[in-house]
Formats: C-alpha cells, structure tokens, sequence
C-alpha cells in the first residue's frame, strides 16, 4: 500500500514538474515578446527624437536623406549599447551561477 502510495506521489510530481516546464516555456516567449516590443519602442523614440532634433532648427523643407542616415546612426548605436548591456547581464548571470 505504502508503496502504491508513493507511486501516486512520484506521478503527482511529475505531473507538477510538466506544468512548471510548460509554464517555463510561456514565461521566457513573453520574455521574449516583451524584449521584441521594447526594441520597437527604442527605434521609434530614436527616430522621434532625430526628427525632433531635425525639426527644431530647420525650415520646412528638410533633406529627408540626412534625417534618414541619422536616424539609422543613432538606432545603429542604441542597437550595440543594447547588445552591450545584453552581455553584461549575461555576464552577471553566469558569474553568479558559477
């Protein structure tokens, strides 16, 4: 009997552990939308924040070409300094893991 119950124990842990990887599962896709969603909210601050700084001093006719090179410099930059500061959690991770 004791032995019948300790089977139902181990199925129920199981069971719990398949739940906690299917939830693991869920967690890290919207991990992954989230951080796909401030990227795209990054790029259109960028690109709001060239034209601003375009438009502040300009006439209304503006080189479209030149805003459009600033805007690809400037998400060009914040793109490394995420990828930098992607590696530095990575980093922090690992070295705390080890």
């Amino acid at each position: 009997q004791s032995e019948k119950e300790l089977q139902d124990v181990v199925k129920q842990q199981e069971e719990k552990m398949l739940q906690l990887i299917d939830k693991s599962g869920e967690v890290t896709m919207l991990k992954e939308e989230v951080s796909q969603l401030k990227r795209s909210l990054q790029r259109a601050e960028t690109e709001a924040k060239v034209l601003w700084e375009e438009m502040r001093g300009k006439e209304p006719k503006m080189d479209t070409a030149h805003v459009q090179d600033r805007v690809l410099l400037r998400q060009e930059v914040d793109k490394l300094r995420l990828l930098l500061l992607e590696k530095r959690d990575e980093k922090r991770l690992l070295y705390d893991k080890y």
